[in-house]
């Protein structure tokens, strides 16, 4: 493996096909290899990351140097990978995750398996800032909570992972550089899928107005097929062919236009409704949606129905970024444990109720204390809690129950005395295979913001 030094010139193009091909760890595996072989792109975007997700990929790293990426993207580049050579697709991903140098030597692995010759793989690195955040408390970076407002001096002793938001402009300084994968740490969703078009384009940093356009486009691929008649609520019975559905694809533009569509030929539907739907999805103030180049302004989108299974997005506005970015934090909050018991017919619901009320008590005479004790009877209130209304008679309800606690003996207390209902509770317990739940670690979240001036992304390319 060599690092690679010179930089490949832009092409102008008319537009460029980015298509989105993973929406979270544990998305449809077979998106990836329809998104590449079903039909023309010029672009693969994979996102693999949530909050939680980075202090998981931490304690793997910890226990494994090589470890602490998304270890399900190594069978998808594997079976994508001669489609995307032979094609001259360029693949980005946040599957990197706290080790996207590892990352790549795996993926560099697969691709020598495969005979391939002349990859380069670029990793954008500065994100992880877990072993810095001592540092940068002491020197007056506070790293407040951005809902509540406390200081990081709470939970610092307890933290697990630090991981810093970056854009879509490092990730297009490694496709200047000839990248043909760009692995990223905690990136943006949204910048995924601007990277390709600042790249091609020759959008600049003060391109607000672009650069909004393509954040639009970046969050309706966000969530792979939700855009494109997954989870619709409208009309979800008369989506076609939901088994095969096609994930969306931005065909972008210079001018900032950009039209959402899919392959010919594959399930799903993409409408102005769809894209809506996707629209709406995490978002807060829709006239301030901040992320690391601009801060986009949803309310200025127009949509138009431009075909079948095409969709016009236009007139998108920007503005100025702010000049912080995000920091995504997790920490160690204690325990938790869920367990499950099914009550069948008659007076299911009622067993389950004295069940949930027969161990509070159990515990309680036992002396242990609970942060949180939450019950669901599932078949009963467990979507729509007290606003439930009151069924008929229920065939079967299941008693779901979680605790949460910093004791984990307590935690694991809760486990002891569950099982035991089955025979010193109400009758007709069935379907009892869970076993006993065994206590789990709580990694709560703590979102922050850190000036830019603080945090510098860098880029590496490298070529077998």
């Amino acid at each position: 493996m060599k690092t690679a030094k010179t930089s490949r010139s832009r092409s102008e193009k008319e537009s460029i096909r980015i298509a989105s091909g993973q929406g979270y760890w544990g998305d449809l595996p077979q998106a990836p290899y329809w998104q590449v072989s079903k039909g023309p792109i010029d672009y693969l975007v994979m996102d693999y990351l949530a909050e939680v997700t980075m202090s998981i990929l931490q304690k793997q790293k910890s226990r494994d140097p090589k470890l602490g990426y998304a270890k399900d993207l190594l069978p998808v580049m594997e079976q994508i990978l001669p489609f995307v050579v032979e094609r001259d697709i360029k693949v980005i991903t946040n599957g990197g995750g706290v080790n996207p140098q590892a990352c790549r030597d795996a993926i560099f692995e697969i691709a020598r398996n495969a005979g391939v010759k002349g990859l380069r793989i670029g990793v954008v690195l500065g994100d992880d800032i877990y072993g810095r955040v001592d540092n940068l408390f002491e020197s007056g970076v506070e790293l407040k909570n951005m809902d509540t407002g406390e200081s990081l001096s709470k939970v610092k002793d307890h933290l697990q992972s630090a991981n810093v938001y970056f854009g879509a402009f490092p990730i297009a300084e490694a496709l200047n550089e000839g990248a043909q994968i760009v692995l990223t740490g905690r990136a943006t969703d949204t910048g995924l899928t601007l990277a390709p078009m600042i790249y091609e384009f020759g959008w600049g940093e003060n391109d607000y107005d672009k650069l909004a356009a393509g954040i639009v486009a970046g969050h309706i691929l966000e969530c792979g097929g939700q855009s494109s008649g997954g989870n619709y609520m409208k009309d979800w019975k008369n989506v076609p062919d939901l088994a095969n559905i096609g994930f969306p694809i931005a065909e972008a533009h210079p001018n900032g236009t950009v039209y959402i569509t899919k392959h010919k030929g594959t399930g799903g539907l993409v409408s102005v409704d769809t894209i809506k739907e996707q629209l709406l999805y995490e978002i807060g103030n829709p006239a301030e949606y901040i992320t690391p180049e601009v801060i986009a302004d949803f309310t200025s989108i127009r949509l138009e129905q431009a075909g079948a299974d095409r969709v016009k997005v236009f007139d998108v506005k920007g503005r100025a970024p702010t000049e912080f970015f995000k920091v995504s934090m997790a920490y160690a909050e204690g325990y938790y444990a869920i367990g499950t018991l099914t009550y069948g017919w008659p007076e299911a619901l009622e067993k389950a109720q004295a069940a949930d009320r027969i161990i509070r008590q159990r515990l309680e005479s036992l002396g242990y204390r609970y942060d949180e004790f939450h019950t669901e009877f599932l078949g009963y209130n467990s979507c729509h809690g007290p606003l439930s209304p009151m069924p008929r008679e229920l065939n079967e309800v299941v008693l779901r129950v979680a605790v949460r606690s910093k004791d984990r003996e307590a935690v694991d207390a809760f486990g002891r005395q569950l099982v035991p209902l089955v025979l010193t509770g109400p009758p007709t317990v069935t379907g009892f295979g869970g076993g006993r739940p065994k206590p789990q670690d709580v990694v709560a979240y703590w979102p922050s913001l850190i000036p830019k001036s603080h945090v510098k992304p860098f880029v590496e390319v490298s070529e077998i």
